[in-house]
């Protein structure tokens, strides 16, 4: 494989490259830059975190030219948070030329600055496609020279009904120009915007066996109810752990109320969607990459273009609207050749759009539901279970012992972990049951009980269904989730005192069984300890298992 150089970067470029740790490019880096580098057209094809960026950035940054303080080169990117995340990559190249300045230029942000910046000059211009027609229609902002064009993630600008302000803005351009088109799809649209716009284009493709880096993302479908999803999704960062998470929801008003939920419960959660004002998306987006926040709860206006380092699970807690959607959406983890996992929630309404994204990716997902004992494969003979036990499963997420994405979650409420207790602080064990204790603690450490070590588990059968949560699981007041019932400590959980034996929230496995669902029978009582609430204190802001 060529190095930076020998694919006709400047070694002075070639330095800072290795002063930021790339050393070698990328497979689309590699196909991309030889061609623009010859002054030719490009359309690139390749997913996402795939270095797109510095593909076309290097060819530009190396052809300005330094003593003419015009814009010669125009990046339109659809979203505020990839025009700003370009912009970043951008200044990171250029910081020790003073001779070369670059702008971001995008809605939300103070007009008047950005007009005395476009007035002392700038050669490299990056925006949305609203606020540029808005510089275009003030006259403020001149593109007679441009000389270099990008249209970064173009299917999605069609997806947004940006087409026509694109088409605008191409107007305004010299016919005479390098256009180069980014994206990780091409749809019939913007290859007739091709046509249209483009001269004789090189048409590069970097492509794997599937749609989706396999190797590098885990996908797994998590069959649920409506009501059973927030307890599902609380329970899979609570078995999980990861570093860095985004959930993804449909709606603004949907991630708000999420949010809420999440941070009510504990967990150093935020959102991000359009009705946040830029400063605010700013400040999250900057306490989301520096790891103070470990949940970020967005809308898709985030699937696009942000490359946070770090993020290891990605929940799409609504269904999203196709394939390419779902592309975009798991691209967020996985990226440059990393590792995770993609888990995608499934109602029994969800099943004709979760059909027609296996089928536009042409791969069959995984199956899995959540029941108190964790998440369990759906498929196959027998259900199996696959909780946080390998790194397969949990892929990029905190190794056992660093701590949980609820703040203080690993700690005791007015108890102590009892003896062998594992896991993190407080005897919580792979994130999802409390300390393993044989005294009579009262652990109230997230949702899960303290395990007993002095008896069987409760008999499949007795208890609702098998593999369920049973009722009392010793003979001590402990704080055992919902309905723990009062037994002796060789009992755990018989016939009739299961609590809700096993409330899994899978629609494909739904017992029949659900006169065992209410609460707890006769002598069955809820301790003071019971609950869910989280001790007071801050997450523990460990990186390992990036």
């Amino acid at each position: 494989m060529a190095n930076f150089e020998q694919l006709g970067i400047r070694p002075e470029w070639c330095e800072i490259l290795k002063h930021q740790g790339i050393t070698v490019p990328t497979p689309v880096q590699e196909r991309s830059i030889p061609v623009l580098l010859g002054g030719r057209d490009i359309i690139a094809e390749a997913q996402t975190g795939t270095g797109k960026t510095l593909a076309f950035l290097l060819p530009i940054i190396q052809k300005i030219n330094v003593s003419d303080r015009s814009p010669q080169a125009l990046i339109i990117a659809p979203t505020r948070e990839l025009a700003l995340q370009i912009t970043e990559e951008a200044k990171k190249l250029t910081a020790n030329d003073d001779k070369l300045h670059v702008l971001a230029v995008y809605g939300g942000q103070d007009v008047d600055k950005q007009l005395r910046k476009l007035q002392n000059g700038t050669q490299i211009v990056i925006g949305t496609p609203g606020r540029l027609l808005d510089h275009l229609r003030r006259g403020t902002l001149k593109l007679d020279n441009v000389k270099k064009l990008v249209l970064d993630e173009a299917d999605q600008m069609l997806h947004m009904g940006f087409l026509d302000d694109v088409e605008t803005i191409l107007s305004e351009l010299p016919h005479k120009r390098q256009t180069m088109l980014f994206s990780a799809t091409m749809p019939k649209g913007i290859r007739n915007l091709a046509k249209t716009y483009m001269k004789d284009p090189e048409d590069v493709k970097v492509s794997s066996q599937s749609v989706i880096p396999i190797k590098q993302i885990r996908q797994q479908v998590l069959e649920c109810t409506d009501r059973g999803k927030l307890e599902a999704l609380r329970g899979m960062i609570d078995t999980y752990r990861p570093y860095l998470a985004i959930i993804f929801c449909r709606t603004k008003r949907r991630a708000s109320k999420l949010n809420q939920d999440l941070r009510e419960a504990g967990y150093a959660s935020d959102e991000l969607h359009g009705d946040l004002s830029q400063s605010k998306r700013e400040n999250v987006m900057k306490a989301f990459r520096d790891a103070k926040l470990q949940v970020l709860v967005a809308t898709d206006v985030a699937a696009r273009g942000l490359d946070v380092e770090g993020v290891t699970h990605v929940f799409n807690y609504d269904m999203p609207h196709d394939a390419e959607s779902y592309i975009h959406r798991i691209g967020r983890t996985g990226r440059a050749g990393g590792t995770g996992l993609a888990v995608t929630f499934a109602t029994e309404h969800d099943r004709p759009e979760l059909a027609r994204i296996e089928q536009g990716i042409d791969q069959k997902l995984s199956r899995i539901q959540w029941t108190s004992e964790g998440p369990i494969a759906s498929t196959g003979a027998a259900r199996r279970s696959i909780n946080s036990q390998g790194d397969d499963e949990r892929s990029g997420g905190r190794s056992s012992g660093t701590g949980s994405a609820r703040r203080g979650a690993g700690r005791n409420d007015g108890g102590r972990g009892g003896r062998g207790s594992r896991g993190g602080e407080g005897g919580r064990s792979g994130g999802r049951s409390g300390g393993r204790s044989g005294d009579s603690s009262r652990g109230a450490a997230g949702r899960g009980s303290a395990r007993s070590g002095d008896s069987s588990r409760s008999a499949t059968g007795q208890s609702g269904r098998s593999g369920g949560r049973s009722g009392g699981r010793s003979g001590d007041e402990r704080s055992a989730g919902r309905g723990s019932a009062r037994t002796s400590d060789s009992s755990r959980g018989a016939a009739g005192q299961g609590g809700r034996g096993a409330a899994s929230s899978g629609w494909a496995g739904r017992s029949a069984d659900k006169r065992s669902s209410g609460r707890s029978s006769e002598g069955s009582r809820r301790p003071e300890s019971a609950g869910r609430g989280p001790a007071k204190g801050d997450r523990r802001d460990s990186r390992r298992g990036r």
